[in-house]
């Protein structure tokens, strides 16, 4: 295990990729102290921004960075890993885990925007909230997520799973506008209330809310109820309203929504 502190509290945006298993593999301290990271426009080493101690010089897949302290303005922690762990005891900033391959992050607080933009693998769990863009794409990409498992203990702000094409998405609160907006394939599962144009313009995959739902796009045509619905292999009992979609872009997708919860959909029900 190798231990981060931040020195002080951060006024401006650190940009710290290379806090990552993969950077730190196979380095000694002395090595790792000297990283290159930059706070605001100004470059630093890692060992003006935080105290750097444990044991070094271990493959990547055996390492554990155990980080302590508040990250929120710390951006990219674990940007690219492939392989091993971090742990964050603390709220962290934006583009966590951005292009993740393989490897586990987990956070004991918080999260800010884009929490594994562009992931491919590997598991992300944050015991508290998150920000908007989660598993999304860059603005101007059509690239979202494309494998792993994202999971967000608390709420997520809009366009959760914008252009993603693979995966999963997990959040046991409520989430905001556009989720699997663009959306090519994967699955969102949320447990709370869903806002407003779930679904707006996805080809492929499948969201499921089992909360609360305003309304459903006109783009949207009921298929079917179902008693369950089946997350990661695990059945999820119902009954759902299921709506297939968007039709307005010729979309195959499948958006699952409680339908003991949302009772002011049940004029639906004469269309099937």
């Amino acid at each position: 295990m190798i231990v981060l502190s931040p020195k002080r509290s951060f006024r401006v945006p650190v940009y710290a990729d290379c806090i990552s298993p993969d950077v730190f593999s196979s380095k000694s301290l002395e090595e790792l102290s000297m990283l290159q990271v930059w706070e605001g426009n100004k470059k630093r080493v890692l060992k003006d921004l935080f105290d750097v101690q444990g044991q070094t010089g271990n493959p990547a897949e055996e390492i554990t960075l155990h980080i302590r302290g508040n990250l929120s303005k710390v951006r990219r922690i674990g940007a690219g890993m492939s392989r091993g762990r971090i742990l964050i005891e603390g709220d962290v900033g934006v583009r966590l885990g951005e292009m993740m391959k393989g490897g586990e992050v987990t956070v004991k607080g918080n999260a800010d925007s884009w929490v594994g933009c562009m992931m491919e693998g590997g598991t992300i769990e944050v015991v508290g909230s998150a920000g908007d863009y989660i598993g999304a794409s860059y603005r101007g990409s059509t690239q979202g997520m494309k494998g792993g498992t994202i999971v967000i203990h608390g709420d997520a702000g809009s366009e959760v799973g914008c252009h993603m094409r693979g995966g999963l998405i997990k959040v046991d609160g409520n989430i905001g506008q556009f989720a699997g907006i663009h959306m090519r394939d994967g699955t969102i599962s949320v447990q709370g209330n869903c806002d407003e144009r779930a679904g707006a313009e996805m080809l492929n995959g499948k969201i499921i809310v089992c909360g609360y739902v305003p309304s459903i796009l006109p783009s949207f045509a009921i298929e079917d109820i179902r008693p369950s619905v089946k997350i990661d292999g695990e059945k999820v009992t119902g009954p759902f309203y299921c709506f297939t979609g968007d039709i307005a872009d010729n979309g195959n997708g499948r958006l699952f929504v409680s339908k003991p919860k949302n009772s002011h959909l049940s004029f639906y029900e004469k269309y099937l």
